[in-house]
């Protein structure tokens, strides 16, 4: 072997690799360099769609309120409204957990050379009844389907809340309020019809026809006893009040009565030994119209207990249902509060 041309081998190895080194040296001086993948925006679950949808609707309804209330010309009444209206928004999108920023967005912009949309929603306060109302329909819906229990019984809060806001805002503008979900508590379905039975109370309109998932005995007969206690209860100071409230007492004991003989149909408990229903039951002794916002108040906190608990897609009897009741309260003096049936958010 010639050692000679080894060593002349090595030399060149030598020489090649230090070039390579003085390029890349050079190279990277100059700003040459691979290009990484640029970043991307992580892909967002169903959860987090619901989720970022519903704080969207708040936002846009936190900032049309706030630049309406501020508007030359806008009474003061509906000013303040608009103020509070604006204040419960923004203390909605914050429970719901604030608009997800990853800081990409600005970085992608620049890199792209393009400008973020600059579009201005109208801000008067009839604009904001339709986005209470728009914002109301599709958090309703959200509850109803969302795979999370806690976040569907908080989406229906936030819609009751949209829509008692929507309504009281229309009345002060003249403008047209919300439409009210249907609130029939569908029956059960005789075995081996129960397609038939829902499909024939779609076509007629009848509302809802899923009967909630989820609960169990204990939670149905509690609905149950809280329903026909408070028709008792209602039915009680009928008879001892006259005119508007003895009207309002009366329908209002109509309703809860028969809505507690509904649930015992679809918990199968009518006339059974597990039928919690008494001949008679013991009334507070407080005025009429604190007893009766104290009934609707805790109806409705019974209504979003259940609609955490019912699962996806069962739901929207129960929303439905705690929506009426906060309406029902305000019909007796209840104030509207950014969270009904949720006490521990208040």
């Amino acid at each position: 072997m010639n050692p000679f041309g080894r060593e002349a081998r090595t030399r060149r190895r030598s020489g090649l690799t230090a070039l390579a080194l003085t390029c890349a040296i050079i190279l990277s001086g100059c700003g040459v360099r691979l290009e990484s993948p640029p970043p991307t925006e992580p892909v967002p679950d169903a959860a987090e769609v619901v989720r970022r949808t519903a704080v969207a609707d708040a936002l846009l309804v936190a900032e049309q309120a706030e630049a309406a209330a501020a508007a030359d010309g806008v009474k003061a009444d509906i000013s303040a409204e608009l103020t509070v209206i604006s204040e419960v928004a923004i203390a909605q999108a914050e429970q719901l957990g604030g608009e997800y920023d990853s800081g990409l967005g600005d970085i992608l912009s620049e890199r792209s050379g393009a400008s973020p949309s600059a579009s201005t929603p109208e801000q008067t306060p009839r604009a904001v009844v339709t986005s209470l109302r728009d914002a109301a329909a599709r958090t309703r819906a959200a509850a109803d389907q969302a795979q999370l229990g806690p976040l569907g019984r908080l989406l229906a809060s936030i819609s009751t809340s949209q829509t008692q806001y929507a309504r009281s805002l229309a009345q002060l503008t003249g403008t047209k309020g919300p439409a009210l979900p249907p609130t029939r508590i569908p029956e059960p379905a005789e075995p081996g019809d129960a397609g038939e039975t829902a499909a024939a109370l779609a076509s007629a309109g009848a509302g809802p026809v899923a009967i909630p998932t989820g609960l169990s005995a204990e939670e149905l007969s509690a609905l149950v006893l809280a329903e026909d206690s408070a028709g008792y209860a209602l039915e009680v100071r009928a008879a001892q009040a006259d005119g508007s409230v003895r009207t309002q007492a009366y329908e209002r004991a109509k309703l809860h009565r028969g809505r507690a003989q509904a649930w015992a149909l679809v918990a199968g408990i009518d006339g059974t030994d597990q039928d919690p229903r008494r001949v008679a039951y013991a009334v507070p002794d407080t005025p009429t119209t604190d007893l009766a916002r104290d009934l609707e108040s805790d109806l409705a906190q019974n209504y979003a207990t259940l609609v955490g608990i019912a699962e996806q897609g069962t739901r929207a009897i129960l929303v439905a249902l705690l929506t009426e009741a906060t309406l029902a309260g305000a019909q007796w003096g209840a104030p509207a509060i950014p969270f009904p049936g949720l006490p521990e958010r208040a």
